[in-house]
Order: structure tokens, then sequence, then C-alpha cells
């Protein structure tokens, strides 16, 4: 392969969600809605578990991190995904390309790993209440937030390495609306087959990873909430893994079916459909998820309201 052909090509073409003209307003109207509240809805989470003494317990400090990684990981495709909607030339240079998809699997991996340390910590609350807080202490609750960070960061840094060092010297069109894997890798004239292989390994080891460690966890949970004698004990436990199983699902599924998928039968149409998916409607729905459903998310929310209100009034 030459290299000066590697080399030669400095910005590649997003051809976007749709070509229909007619459904762009449409589009744009809905996925800023989303993003909308997405953006209040984890800002909101963080804001309010910062200032509410109440909620500075380690399942609010580990959820805070999850409206975080959220925020960043959409932050770093959607607000350029629905500029592009009603442009023309739908550019990214190069760089900007790797820093975006850096950052979008730097969260998401973060995301996905963060879901297992949460479900840890919900097995931690309910078979061993007692010794919760010792062992799920400040200093290790940051250790192991410094943890997740690092996997996605380092899982990261892999994956952009040698996606862009790969050889682009045909067309620089992207058939998606983000700087993505596995449309770059139908786009490269190398081989990739290295990339494949390296995605499958170190991204599969990490799901399965975060999957085990769920399950486990929860089958303790399950164990220790069957062991409780009042009911509202039960249903006040199962209702809190509830809240944190549905993301978990979701989150998981959308990942396994873009990352996982056999090659044959992969889809660009169906990675932009599952693409939006995780990236704007996931963080749309876990700030809503926990906080409809938490009962000191609702009181914590109405403490602030009151007091806002008193001392504007």
């Amino acid at each position: 392969m030459n290299v000066e052909n590697c080399s030669s090509l400095n910005e590649f073409i997003f051809l976007g969600i749709t070509s229909n003209a007619d459904l762009k307003v449409t589009l744009f109207s809905i996925f800023l809605l989303i993003y909308l509240i997405s953006l209040l809805g984890n800002l909101g989470m963080i804001f309010l578990i910062r200032v509410d003494p109440q909620l500075h317990t380690p399942m609010y400090f580990f959820l805070s991190h999850l409206s975080f990684c959220d925020l960043c990981y959409s932050t770093a495709i959607g607000p350029k995904m629905l500029v592009d909607i009603f442009t023309k030339n739908k550019s990214m240079s190069f760089l900007g390309c790797a820093l975006q998809f850096l950052i979008f699997c730097t969260f998401a991996d973060s995301e996905c790993v963060l879901l297992a340390v949460m479900a840890f910590d919900r097995y931690k609350a309910i078979s061993k209440p007692l010794l919760y807080t010792v062992n799920m202490s400040g200093r290790v609750c940051y250790l192991l937030m410094a943890g997740v960070y690092f996997i996605g960061l380092a899982d990261a840094l892999i994956h952009t390495t040698l996606a862009f060092h790969l050889c682009f010297c045909g067309s620089n069109e992207i058939n998606h609306f983000f700087c993505d894997l596995p449309p770059l890798f139908l786009l490269s004239c190398s081989d990739t087959q290295v990339n494949e292989l390296v995605l499958f390994t170190i991204f599969g080891f990490i799901e399965l990873s975060t999957i085990s460690g769920v399950l486990v966890s929860y089958g303790y949970i399950i164990s220790s909430v069957l062991k409780i004698h009042s009911a509202e004990g039960r249903l006040k436990a199962f209702s809190t893994c509830a809240s944190h199983f549905t993301p978990v699902a979701i989150f998981q599924g959308a990942v396994f079916f873009i990352y996982f998928l056999p090659s044959s039968s992969y889809s660009l149409d169906q990675d932009k459909m599952t693409s939006l998916f995780y990236i704007l409607v996931i963080p749309m729905l876990n700030p809503l998820i926990y906080s409809l459903r938490n009962k000191d998310v609702k009181e914590a929310f109405n403490s602030l309201k009151i007091e806002c209100s008193s001392k504007y009034l």
C-alpha cells in the first residue's frame, strides 16, 4: 500500500441520517427535543446530587457519574449530528473524527463498566447493609470510579490508534452520522482483520466481564431479598434494583447489536437507528428512570424547589 495514498485523506464526509428533504424538519425537531431533555435531565441529576446532602451516598455518587458519562458521549455526537441534518457539506477533519470517536468510546465504555459497579454497590447495600458504609467508603468509591475511567480511556485509545492508522485511500464518504468503527472499517482499503479481532477480544472481554458482574451481583441480591421478611422491604429492594437493571438491559442490548453481530448480517441503516437509540434515547431515559422511580430524588427535587421558591418570593 502506498504511504502517500494513506496519508492524503484529511477529512471525512458524513452521508448523515437521511437524504429525504421531507423528513429533515421532523427528524431535527424530534432529535433536538430528545437531546435537550437528555441534557437538562443529566445536568439536573448531577446538580441535585451535588447540592443535596441526603444524596451524598455511594449509590448517588455512581449515579452522578452515570449522568456525566451520558452527557459526555451524547454531546460528543448530538450537536454535530443536529447541525448536519440541514448542512450540505457534512464534513469533519481526520483529527476531529479521531477525537470524536475517542471521547465517545471513552465514556460509552466507562458507562458499560460503571453499570457493573452500580450492580456491585446494590449487592453490598442489600446483602450486607450493616457493613455497607465500611465496604463502600468514599475512598473505595473514588478508586472504583478511577478504575472505570481508566478502562474506558485505555480501550478507547487502543481502538482509536488502530482505526486511524488504517489506510483510507479511496472515498472519504462515511455512510453514517458520526465516526464509528464499523463504517470506518468498510471505508478502509487496508486489511481490518486485526482491528476486528482487537475489537472483538477487548471489547468482548469488557462486555462479558460487566454482564457477568451484573448477573452475579443480581443473583446474590435476589437471594438476599427473598430472605427479607417484610413485604414492604422486599418491594423497596426490588424497585431499586429494577431502576438499575432496566438501563443495563437497554444499553447492553444496543451495544451488542452494533458491535457483535456477524459482519454478514451487518446493515448500516440498522446501525444508524441503533446508534441513534443509545446515543440520544438512552441518555434521555436514564435520568427519567432513576428520578421517576426514586423517592429520594423526588424528595430532594421538591426540597430544592421549595428552597428556591422561598428565596425569590
